[in-house]
């Protein structure tokens, strides 16, 4: 005979226990058994007060924002709707089926009442373990970048003057854009000085491949460790912040997070500049970068000109000497770009036979030096060497493949919140996730004394931080 089963909903369960109904090799359980989350309850307790309504446990908040990028859940919202039939999350968060699961407000309320300070210490410590996990080498990283769409449509976009888009982002207290950090030229009209967005006012309108139109994004800076793939430091700008700009914040950042000195760095074209390869050399670093003048393509009345290295230079009276055998002369400096232009005495390239071969601009031929020539012709050299292609050859799976991880599993590519402080919690929180993914899979052990841990991180790492100086580059060669 056919059994047919007849609903029949309990009014008690003493027989349900989820420690049985979450099998042992749940990736959840391998994150608890390498996170303990108690350390949060130190870092925050100096916001909550000793009388009035008894708010969620922080653990409990810290948890569930770790789900949210964990298994990328849409929105809080959502999660909160999935908690009550998810019996690995109620486990993971400790609660049982009878228990009332939160609001999905309280998450950002936790958020504007802790900052974002212990969000960064959050990813801070996952960077900790890896490093006590023996994950983190720290000689070599390799480091990268990648636009993310900003939660606020193109629509939003208004046009105005640089003085009222200017007054109107101190009125709302916006991220101000450097303008010796952006991609945009000096002799250009910065398009985010006369633009802005009125739903992210943080986010820079900045175009993102050839053929993608304009719209509000930000930009996220990423370094990771060549040995397993952790990711030691993170900065998240406004989108207009050129990638290049922030490769010495990235080197002191690592150092700082890892406590490791890292001797070698590497990364693409977009970090090859003369500023970056002349930094790198100074503070004893190979620079393992693409050279960007290797891909800028040459002007087309440029084809078949004499180049640069074609004028011989003369360190004892500061001069070129050009093919034709002529002196070029030191004629002024451009303080931006770090660099001092040398010409010839007037008329001289008018009447040269070579011209031809030479210039074709009606002031005659100049030459740019950078001010730190020297270590720019020897990062260079390193740049070029068979190891440096090797590891760029390497940092196509390793750091693309971070952000793929990120992009694919962790709904990287899109911002949830708005505002550049709150984008900067979501890179962290992603980040930390992919470092716990990593410590899983090395079958890494919980730290002892969590609270201590914390508190010796959240100390020492930013007194070190303020140790720390590296030349800056300025401005892209």
């Amino acid at each position: 005979m056919m059994g047919i089963h007849q609903a029949q909903p309990e009014f008690f369960s003493y027989r349900v226990n989820l420690e049985h109904r979450v099998r042992q090799d749940h990736p959840l359980r391998r994150v608890l058994a390498v996170i303990d989350f108690t350390f949060v309850r130190a870092e925050v307790a100096r916001f909550y007060g000793r009388n009035g309504n008894e708010g969620v446990d922080p653990i409990i908040l810290v948890k569930l924002m770790f789900l949210l990028f964990f298994d990328d859940v849409p929105s809080e919202r959502e999660l909160m709707e999935r908690l009550p039939e998810r019996l690995d999350y109620l486990w993971f968060l400790g609660y049982n089926l009878d228990e009332t699961t939160p609001h999905h407000s309280v998450l950002s309320k936790a958020r504007a009442r802790w900052g974002k300070e212990a969000f960064e210490n959050i990813f801070l410590r996952t960077v900790q373990q890896c490093v006590e996990a023996g994950l983190v080498d720290g000689k070599k990283i390799h480091v990268d970048s990648s636009l993310i769409d900003a939660h606020a449509s193109k629509d939003s976009v208004v046009k105005s003057g640089p003085e009222l888009i200017a007054a109107y982002k101190r009125a709302v207290a916006a991220q101000a854009t450097k303008l010796d950090e952006t991609m945009t030229p000096e002799h250009y009209e910065a398009v985010n000085d006369t633009h802005v967005s009125t739903t992210d006012p943080d986010a820079a309108l900045v175009r993102k491949g050839g053929r993608a139109s304009a719209r509000p994004r930000y930009h996220h800076h990423r370094a990771v460790d060549d040995a397993h793939g952790v990711i030691t430091a993170v900065e998240t700008t406004p989108g207009s912040i050129a990638e290049n700009k922030k490769l010495s914040a990235l080197l002191e950042q690592h150092q700082a997070n890892t406590g490791k000195q890292a001797d070698t760095v590497v990364g693409d074209s977009k970090y090859g500049t003369n500023e970056n390869l002349a930094a790198c050399v100074a503070a004893g670093i190979r620079p393992h970068l693409g050279v960007l003048e290797d891909k800028q393509k040459k002007p087309a009345g440029r084809a078949g000109l004499y180049e640069e290295q074609d004028f011989a230079y003369d360190e004892k009276s500061d001069t070129y000497r050009c093919p034709a055998g002529q002196e070029l002369k030191r004629r002024r400096a451009c303080a931006r770009r770090h660099t001092v232009e040398y010409a010839p005495d007037a008329g001289v390239c008018a009447a040269c036979g070579l011209r031809a071969r030479c210039t074709t601009a009606a002031a005659g031929r100049t030459v740019q030096r950078h001010e730190q020539a020297a270590l720019v012709a020897a990062g260079k050299v390193i740049a070029r060497s068979p190891q440096a292609r090797r590891d760029r050859r390497r940092r196509q799976t390793l750091i693309e493949g971070s952000f793929a991880q990120a992009a694919n599993e962790h709904g990287f590519k899109r911002s949830r919140w708005r505002r550049l402080w709150r984008q900067e919690i979501q890179d962290w929180l992603i980040a930390a996730v992919q470092n716990v993914k990593l410590l899983v899979r090395a079958g890494g052990k919980k730290l002892a004394g969590a609270a201590a841990a914390a508190a010796e991180l959240s100390g020492e790492v930013k007194g070190l931080w303020r140790t720390i100086t590296l030349p800056v580059p300025v401005c892209p060669g």
